[in-house]
C-alpha cells in the first residue's frame, strides 16, 4: 500500500429532504493503490449512498453533501460536472447492483460499450468494436462476437453483469466501485464474477471498493473490511482481524446469522439476539434428526410427483425451426407431511417451473402429480380453484404480489373471503390481527400499505397471507433471496416456528446452498431440467455424489471462523 492513499474520505455526511434527514454521520476511511476495500452492511446502513457520493451521483434541491472525498489530490464533493465527467469512467468506474435496470434494453450490449470507450478515449467504431470484443474475451463471455450484437434481453444475468464489469474496465480506472455485484447471482456464477475481478485487480492493479451484504463474500475478495450500520462506521480493518476477533457486536451478529456449513441449529441467531446477549444455540443431534425422520417417513407421502415432464416449443419466423426446451424432464419425487424439501440448482435448471407446475400454474406436457392420492394435473378448473387453500406460494418479492393501493390488512383479509375462511367479517378480521402478531409484525401494521415497510416486513406479511388460508404444503420459492444477513436469519427463524406449530410442509427453492442446508430434511439436485441428486440434504452436502452438486457446494463463501461465531 502506498504512503498516500488513492482515495481518502473524510467526514462525509448525506442529508435529504426539506428537513435534512442525515443518512451518513460523518465516514471515513481510506482506499490505497491496488487495493480491495470490502463495504458490508445491511439495507439502509449507508453503503450504496457512500458509494454515489463518492461518484457525484447525488444530486437535487433537498439533498445536501458534505465532507472531503479526495482522489489523486482532486476533492470529489467539491469538483464541478465537467470534472466528474471526466473522472468517471476514466479514472473512476461503477458496476451497478442490477445489470438489467443499468443496461439500456434497446440497445445491443456491444453498441452500449463501445459508446463509453468512444466517448472517453476518443475511438472511432471500428476500434471501439475491437476493444469491446477483447474486453468481452477478457471477462470470459462466452461467444463475445454474438454478445456483442445481443440486447441484454437475450443474454443471463450472470451474461450481463460481465457485459457491466466489461464497461466498467474498459478505460483502465484506477478505481472500481462494485455496488452488490453479486446479490442475485447464482452461487456458481457468484464465485466466477468475484474470481474474475480479483485476477483483473491483480492484472491492471486498480483499486476495488467491494459494496456487500455478505460478509463471508467480502472476506474471498477484500483486503480490508469496513462495517456500517444506520449510518456509521461500527468498526474497520484487515479481513482476519474482522473475521477472527470482531469488536462489535453488531458485527459479531452478522458473522453469526449466516447459517452454518458444519452445524445445524434449531434457531439462527440474530442481531437482535446477539446485541442483547440472549441468544443460546442449540444443536441439533444426529439423533434428534434421526428420530424426525424415523415420524416423517412411516407415513404416506403428501405429495407424489412422477416421470414429470415441461416443454417449451419456439419458432423463429413463420418458416422457422421448430425448437423444443425441456424445462422439466422426467422429474419424479416425494414430499412427506412436516417434511422441508430443499431444490437447489443453476438459474435455468427449470426449479421455478417445477414450483409453478405442482401449483398448477403450468400444465404439465406428461407425467402425473398426486396431492393425497389424487392426481391433480386431471381436476377441473374449479377443482384447482378449490386446490389453491391447501397449495400455497410465498412469492420472491412480496411487493410486487402486493396491490399498493390495498393496506396490508385487506390483503390478507381478502385471500380468507375468496376462499369462504371464517364465518364473518369480524372473525377473518381477528384472525388477521392474530397472524400479524404471530409473524412478529402486530395489529397497528394492518392499516399500513406496502411502500411503507421494509423488505423483511414484506416478507413477513407475504407469508402471513399464505398462512391465513391454514395450507398442506406451501411452495417456497427464492423466499429469502433478496434480504439481508440478519433479516434472512428472522424470516428463516419464523418459517421454522411456523411449521412446528401449524405442521406445514415446505418445498424450499432458492439457489443459496447454506440457507437450503439449514431448513432441508431432504434435497433435490436440479440441473438442466432433470434431478441428479437426491437424498438426504446433511449427507450430500458432506459426500456429494455428483460432479455438479460439488461444484455447487464449493462456490458456497466459506468465509473465515473465529472465536465469536456460534
Amino acid at each position: 500500500m502506498a504512503d498516500s492513499p488513492l482515495l481518502s474520505v473524510r467526514d462525509l455526511r448525506v442529508s435529504f429532504g426539506k428537513d435534512q434527514n442525515e443518512v451518513l454521520h460523518g465516514v471515513s476511511f481510506d482506499i490505497g493503490h491496488n487495493e480491495i476495500l470490502g463495504i458490508v452492511g445491511e439495507s439502509g446502513s449507508g453503503k450504496s449512498v457512500t458509494s454515489l457520493a463518492i461518484m457525484g451521483l447525488l444530486s437535487g434541491r433537498h439533498t445536501k453533501v458534505s465532507g472531503t472525498a479526495e482522489f489523486d489530490g482532486e476533492d470529489l464533493l467539491q469538483a464541478d460536472k465537467k470534472t466528474l465527467r471526466g473522472l468517471r469512467g476514466n479514472h473512476l468506474s461503477m458496476i451497478f447492483q442490477e445489470p438489467m435496470s443499468a443496461l439500456n434494453p434497446s440497445m445491443k450490449c456491444g453498441r452500449q460499450v463501445a459508446e463509453t470507450l468512444r466517448l472517453h478515449l476518443g475511438l472511432d467504431r471500428k476500434k471501439a468494436k475491437e476493444r469491446v470484443i477483447e474486453l468481452f474475451e477478457q471477462v470470459k463471455l462466452p461467444r463475445p462476437k454474438q454478445i456483442y450484437s445481443s440486447y441484454p434481453h437475450q443474454i443471463s444475468g450472470g451474461q450481463m453483469q460481465r457485459v457491466m464489469i466489461a464497461m466498467a474496465i474498459g478505460c483502465k480506472p484506477k478505481l472500481l466501485i462494485a455496488d452488490e455485484p453479486t446479490t442475485a447471482l447464482d452461487v456458481t456464477v457468484q464465485k466466477e464474477i468475484m474470481e474474475l475481478l480479483k485476477s483483473l485487480q491483480q492484472e491492471t492493479g486498480m483499486s476495488i471498493l467491494f459494496i456487500s451484504h455478505d460478509l463471508s463474500l467480502v472476506s474471498e475478495i477484500a483486503d480490508r473490511v469496513m462495517v456500517m450500520f444506520r449510518g456509521d462506521v461500527k468498526e474497520s480493518g484487515n479481513v482476519s482481524d474482522i473475521f477472527l476477533s470482531p469488536e462489535d457486536d453488531y458485527t459479531r451478529a452478522l458473522l453469526a446469522a449466516r447459517p452454518q456449513m458444519d452445524q445445524r441449529l434449531k434457531l439462527l441467531p440474530t442481531v437482535e439476539s446477539i446485541s442483547n446477549g440472549t441468544y443460546k444455540p442449540q444443536k441439533i443431534s444426529l439423533t434428534q434428526r434421526a428420530q424426525t425422520h424415523k415420524a416423517l417417513y412411516t407415513r404416506p407421502p403428501l405429495l407424489e410427483v412422477r416421470r414429470l415432464h415441461k416443454s417449451y416449443v419456439s419458432k423463429v419466423g413463420v418458416f422457422g425451426k421448430r425448437k423444443e426446451v425441456r424445462a422439466v424432464d422426467g422429474v419424479s419425487f416425494a414430499i412427506y407431511e412436516g417434511e422441508t424439501v430443499g431444490l437447489v440448482g443453476e438459474s435455468g435448471c427449470g426449479k421455478s417451473t417445477l414450483g409453478k407446475t405442482i401449483m398448477q400454474l403450468e400444465q404439465p406436457t406428461s407425467g402425473s402429480i398426486r396431492f393425497r392420492g389424487k392426481d391433480i394435473t386431471l381436476l377441473s378448473k374449479d377443482d384447482i380453484r378449490r386446490l389453491r387453500k391447501d397449495i400455497q406460494l410465498i412469492f420472491q418479492d412480496p411487493y410486487s404480489s402486493l396491490n399498493p393501493r390495498i393496506m396490508v390488512g385487506s390483503a390478507i383479509e381478502e385471500a380468507m373471503t375468496v376462499h369462504g375462511v371464517g364465518p364473518t367479517e369480524a372473525a377473518r378480521r381477528e384472525k388477521v390481527h392474530h397472524l400479524l402478531d404471530r409473524v412478529g409484525l402486530g395489529r397497528d401494521f394492518y392499516y399500513r400499505y406496502p411502500h411503507e415497510l421494509s423488505g423483511g416486513q414484506r416478507q413477513r406479511v407475504g407469508i402471513a397471507r399464505t398462512i391465513c388460508l391454514s395450507p398442506k404444503l406451501i411452495v417456497c420459492d427464492e423466499s429469502v433471496s433478496a434480504l439481508d444477513i440478519s433479516v434472512q436469519a428472522q424470516v428463516l427463524n419464523l418459517l421454522n416456528e411456523l411449521k412446528e406449530d401449524f405442521g406445514f410442509t415446505y418445498l424450499f427453492i432458492s439457489h443459496d446452498l447454506a440457507v437450503v442446508k439449514y431448513m432441508s430434511d431432504q434435497l433435490l439436485v436440479m440441473e438442466e431440467g432433470k434431478l441428479v441428486e437426491v437424498g438426504d440434504a446433511d449427507e450430500i452436502y458432506a459426500n456429494p455424489g455428483k460432479a455438479y452438486t460439488k461444484k455447487l457446494i464449493n462456490s458456497i463463501p466459506k468465509g473465515l471462523k473465529g472465536e465469536n461465531t456460534p
